[in-house]
């Protein structure tokens, strides 16, 4: 008798939007990986190691806003999720449901292209930026986050990361400057007031939005203000091979990646 599928899946609330699936079946396609990924709605993240053990899942990608809940689920988190205290990869091992964050790896690779960063300002205080901010910190790239309220900013404090709200912002010079919140994903908003935007955009060479597919009103600026400039393709892609490395226990070659972009554009 053949060995049942493993099934593998992206939790979410919206989950419907996301291109992990294309992304991680033609990887799983291209190494004839007995296993299909599909998209999982979790209406309540707190229920997300029930449901995962439940369904008998081998590993599990988590989007928003579950990689707070998901880390908190877990039986063990690794690597640099322990600090980023966000979680958005699940497997399964003896048994027991183990966590990574691979959004912060996934991240690092995708602005290497930029060449030699050295100041990071970093829009946005949500599960993604701690994994960003911790992985440049990281790296001994100087950053600086933003965010429209001052509540969120604790978690930064902490890790003596520069943080600021709107009201109390006072820039410096920046080589990248990087959009972590949702703005420009389903409406037309900035991150942040485009006075701030362009002060900012003067002196910097680079601009990366982690929304992915489209140009945002951020990126739209960005480019009026002559940077070069990424979407969150490359995250979502990287963060994708190094999930796809956990839940398939080998190592992506370039032929994988490449496959697994092509999924992500549809082709």
């Amino acid at each position: 008798m053949s060995e049942a599928k493993k099934q593998f899946v992206i939790f979410g609330n919206p989950v419907s939007h996301s291109k992990s699936p294309q992304m991680q079946n033609a990887g799983l396609n291209h190494i004839k990986f007995n296993g299909e990924y599909k998209k999982h709605e979790l209406i309540h993240g707190d229920t997300i190691k029930e449901v995962f053990l439940q369904n008998n899942y081998t590993g599990a990608n988590i989007t928003v806003p579950h990689k707070e809940f998901a880390y908190e689920n877990a039986d063990e988190v690794r690597g640099l999720a322990k600090e980023i205290k966000a979680v958005n990869t699940y497997i399964i091992e003896n048994g027991k449901v183990i966590a990574y964050n691979t959004d912060a790896p996934g991240f690092l690779k995708a602005i290497e292209s930029f060449g030699d960063v050295k100041n990071v300002l970093l829009l946005g205080a949500g599960g993604t930026a701690k994994a960003i901010a911790l992985a440049l910190k990281s790296k001994n790239i100087n950053v600086t986050v933003l965010n429209r309220s001052e509540g969120k900013l604790e978690f930064f404090k902490k890790h003596n990361i520069t943080c600021f709200s709107w009201d109390n912002f006072e820039p410096k010079n920046y080589d990248l400057i990087v959009n972590s919140t949702s703005a420009g994903l389903k409406d037309e908003y900035l991150p942040c007031d485009k006075k701030i935007l362009e002060r900012v955009f003067k002196d910097a060479s680079f601009a990366f939005d982690c929304v992915y597919g489209k140009v945002t009103p951020f990126l739209a600026l960005a480019l009026e203000n002559k940077l070069e400039v990424k979407d969150g393709e490359d995250m979502l892609l990287y963060q994708g091979v190094l999930a796809f490395e956990y839940f398939t226990n080998t190592k992506a070659d370039n032929m994988v990646i490449e496959a697994m972009r092509k999924g992500l554009k549809g082709e």
